[in-house]
């Protein structure tokens, strides 16, 4: 129908006109596509057409085709994805006509417009669109021939529209369809020059491509790419026209030709790469004097393990003035790289030997320097010393210099430093000062200057402590005390008098470190841990009593406080002799908790309470270590200190809990004083008695308490060990024995141990002891506890018949010297020695000790001696009766026994 097609026609004429009125500098809107596809969606329906409407069409589309063009060449920017649209809606109208008579060439005018769209769609990366447009091209000039087309513009078209297809293969990637693409190509080169090179370029890129990835098998694929791409050069060579063609062609051959060196080299095949390199030199008159050629046959000569040949191609670079500066750096670094620290003084002399033609920048200083001390290890020691020439040089210097290298400057500081860094971690502090010293000479210009040097001499201070030049330390950190006084200098002025074993001056440092600005309390502690690393325990103990300074006046710290009391004892007990500081510090931990109170003190819940348990437990153990040395007082004060840690309450703690352990600590200080005054260092004045006294009743009543316990069966209480009732009785009986009219107290204690149910006897018979003897004893006392324990060692199955006899002993003499009643007849002493007799009844021989039996016997019998004096017969026979019984019953006595028995009988003939 007429009407319909001129009113399609007439939509896309106005769509055309819309768009030639379209201001380039705005984007296109989407509308006008939409336009175009649904004109194009009517005509597709309506065709085929007759002549003169495709006529019409054809008019049309290039008019379309026309405004794009002129909205591109109007346009700075890239072409969209709308322009593409619009592009690719001319092509598609040209295509409803692509038969039209009376246009020449009519297919291959549609193809062109529909490769040129492909590209643009190509470039846009969619490749599927693009992909269309090619093959629609393709497909309009598949079943043309070849030999008929005459235009070159024509013959071009039908090569870039395979160049085209083929770079898209290779991008999707389909690679076999994008060689296959390349190889069919050479069927439409059509003798001209100029399509040999495109061709052979794109083999060339190809090549390239795959030389890129490194990868063995893709080396392979792109040597046949590259040989593929030097014939074309050859044959294109042979029938060439014109001169720009032909030095077009010859430059493409050798740009090819070192590209096959380069991938020759890449596959490690070396003998191929010189003779590519050799046929490159030979190439002409003066041969190919491109710069990589130097480079291809340096690395083939490494390669090939022939260092002096690729030291002299290194050091042709040299007098080559048209070599860049890159290429001879890449070449300088390929060179270390493979030859290491034997060729670095080669490096060293090929530098120099530039900087003598003033060929080097300070950017390439930086990338020679960064290849000789990026890889450490073997020969550093040599790499260090040829970097150091290579920055300290006046040249170099230069190069550095004024504001236009700031950049560079500071780039070579930071490499330099990083060395120096990686050698100080590496504990190699030699080399790291003498690299840290040449970074000083690129510090960065400006108001940083001050700063960085004054870091720069602090680290140099820290390379020359940790090679113990001492002297050469303190005069870096004086240096950089200068420029920028801060902590870390004052810190470092520390260690250094810590190393020289100053400990006064150390301390004074310490002291004045908070005068600093940046000064922080953790460089206190610090301080302190260097001390106690360096052993130096004096300096360490004034660096945490000078901290704990800070906790006094109320300061911020990061550390809790009592941390700081219980490292501080530690230390105190590194050192021998110190007992009396420990002492102190502790007493100075305890009143600070009782001021602060022992929850803001030690801390709360488990934490607080093993914070005040370490106290404790710590005191109690250098309480005992310090009785067992006999240091009595010292263990004293220790045991009463860790009595009032023990004492302390802490955060959800019932006042119970460490009743047992409170206890022990005052049984123990109490004794501890006790043993000192036997001891003979001291005499206890009465105050100090009654408060001892005081004491032990606190403990006494804890003592109970454990006592009822156990006869509850409580074990949650039944901590204290029985020996310990015995301690306190025995430090009781002591104290008691200084104070007048307390011999009740005392009997009244030695029954409480009697009746105590795990009893050992011996604590009992020590008792009976010490109260036998000295000015004083108490006799009441000794003759309880002697014969409480007799009578506990003879109910024993197997009796201690030693012990026994030394209790019988014992007894005799209080008996003897202590009667309780004046006109006594030694009757009670009578009693002791003829009770010893009936337990001497019935035993075997020996079983009771024979020398004790004797003394029995003698000091019985010479008991009659002073009745006898006064005439007192009756007595005086009775005891010499008695020790002749004793006698009877030890058989080793039988000469005495005669003896007595003679002198016996002799007195009662005298008497009658």
């Amino acid at each position: 129908d007429s009407d319909d097609y001129a009113a399609v026609f007439s939509q896309i004429e106005f769509t055309i006109k819309s768009i030639e009125r379209h201001s380039p500098a705005l984007p296109l809107p989407d509308s006008f596509s939409t336009e175009l596809r649904l004109a194009l969606a009517q005509l597709n329906q309506q065709s085929p057409f007759a002549n003169s409407l495709k006529l019409l069409v054809w008019k049309l589309s290039y008019r379309l085709w026309n405004a794009c063009v002129d909205i591109s060449n109007a346009s700075s920017s890239k072409a969209s994805e709308e322009h593409a649209k619009l592009r690719q809606a001319a092509a598609e109208l040209l295509l409803l006509s692509a038969d039209v008579v009376g246009i020449p060439s009519p297919a291959f005018k549609v193809a062109l417009f529909f490769h040129k769209t492909g590209l643009m769609w190509y470039d846009l990366r969619k490749l599927d669109l693009a992909n269309n447009c090619f093959e629609k091209a393709a497909d309009l000039v598949s079943n043309i021939d070849i030999d008929s087309v005459t235009d070159d513009d024509e013959r071009k078209l039908l090569l870039d529209l395979n160049l085209a297809r083929s770079r898209l293969a290779w991008d999707i990637p389909d690679r076999n369809l994008a060689i296959a693409l390349l190889n069919r190509s050479k069927n439409v080169l059509c003798g001209i020059s100029r399509n040999y090179s495109l061709l052979a370029n794109q083999y060339l890129a190809f090549g390239k491509a795959l030389l890129s990835t490194s990868e063995a098998p893709a080396v392979n694929d792109a040597l046949k790419l590259m040989n593929d791409s030097l014939e074309l050069c050859e044959k294109g060579l042979r029938v060439v026209k014109r001169t720009e063609e032909t030095l077009n062609l010859k430059e493409l051959r050798l740009k090819t030709l070192r590209f096959i060196a380069a991938a020759h080299l890449q596959s490690e095949d070396f003998e191929s790469v010189l003779k590519c390199v050799n046929v490159l030199r030979e190439v002409g008159n003066c041969g190919d004097n491109h710069p990589s050629l130097s480079v291809l046959a340096m690395k083939a000569w490494l390669g090939l393990g022939r260092f002096e040949k690729a030291e002299k191609e290194l050091r042709g670079m040299v007098v080559n003035k048209g070599i860049p500066e890159g290429v001879w750096v890449s070449a300088v670094e390929s060179y270390f790289h493979v030859a290491g620290a034997a060729g670095v003084e080669t490096v060293k002399g090929v530098f120099f030997g530039l900087l003598e033609r003033c060929q080097v920048s300070a950017g390439a200083t930086i990338r020679v320097v960064n290849r000789i001390v990026r890889n450490g290890g073997e020969g550093i020691q040599v790499r260090a010393k040829v970097v150091s020439d290579l920055v300290s040089d006046e040249r170099v210097l230069t190069l550095f210099a004024g504001k236009g290298a700031a950049h560079q400057r500071t780039a070579m500081h930071a490499l330099l430093w990083n060395c120096a860094t990686e050698n100080f971690r590496s504990k190699d502090y030699h080399l790291s000062a003498e690299m840290f010293e040449k970074s000083m000479l690129f510090v960065p210009l400006g108001i940083e200057n001050r700063i960085l040097k004054a870091k720069g001499y602090r680290v140099l201070c820290l390379c020359y402590l940790g090679v113990a030049q001492l002297d050469r330390a303190e005069e870096y950190v004086n240096e950089a005390e200068k420029l920028e006084p801060n902590i870390a200098s004052a810190f470092l002025k520390f260690k250094i008098y810590l190393q020289m074993n100053d400990h006064d001056r150390a301390i004074a440092q310490m002291q004045s470190m908070h005068n600093c600005l940046d000064f922080t309390t953790d460089f206190i502690s610090l301080s302190a841990h260097e001390a106690v690393a360096c052993r130096a325990l004096p300096v360490a103990t004034a660096s945490l009593n000078h901290l704990l300074t800070f906790y006094s006046s109320g300061k911020q710290m990061s550390t809790n406080e009592v941390v700081v009391h219980r490292v501080l004892v530690t230390i105190l007990t590194q050192e021998p002799g110190s007992e009396s500081q420990i002492i102190k510090h502790m007493k100075r931990a305890h009143a600070r908790q009782a001021e602060i109170g022992p929850d803001l003190f030690f801390g709360k819940s488990e934490v607080g309470r093993r914070e005040r348990n370490w106290f404790a437990a710590n005191a109690w153990n250098l309480g005992v270590k310090s009785g067992q040395d006999k240091h009595y007082s010292i263990s004293a004060e220790f045991f009463i200190l860790a009595s009032e840690f023990y004492g302390i309450i802490c955060d959800g703690e019932t006042t119970d809990r460490n009743t047992p352990m409170l206890c022990k600590s005052l049984l123990l200080g109490v004794s501890a004083k006790v043993a000192d005054e036997k001891h003979g260092k001291c005499t206890l004045e009465e105050s100090e008695v009654r408060q001892a006294i005081e004491t032990l009743g606190r403990a006494g009543k804890m003592l109970k308490s454990n006592s009822s316990a156990i006869k509850k069966g409580d074990d949650q209480y039944a901590a204290i060990e029985p020996h310990f009732f015995f301690l306190y009785t025995w430090a009781a009986f002591d104290l008691y024995s200084r104070l007048s009219d307390t011999g009740p107290q005392q009997l009244q204690l030695v029954k409480e141990l009697a009746n105590f149910r795990s009893l050992n006897p011996k604590h009992l018979l020590h008792i009976g002891f010490e109260a036998s003897q000295g000015p004083r004893g108490n006799p009441e006392v000794a003759a309880f506890a002697l014969n409480t324990s007799l009578s506990t060692f003879l109910s024993s199955s197997t009796p201690d018949y030693q012990t026994v006899a030394e209790i019988i002993r014992k007894l005799i003499s209080v008996a003897a010297v202590h009667r309780t009643d004046p006109d006594d007849d030694d009757s009670s002493v009578m009693e002791i020695y003829k009770q010893a007799y009936r337990m001497m009844v019935g035993l075997k021989e020996g079983e009771y000790p024979i020398e004790e039996a004797k003394w029995l016997a003698m000091t019985a019998w010479n008991r009659a001696a002073v009745p006898l004096k006064l005439g007192q017969i009756g007595s005086a026979l009775k005891w010499m009766k008695f020790g002749l019984e004793i006698a009877m019953k030890v058989p080793s006595m039988n000469n005495y026994r005669s003896c007595m028995e003679e002198h016996l009988s002799g007195i009662q003939k005298k008497i009658n």
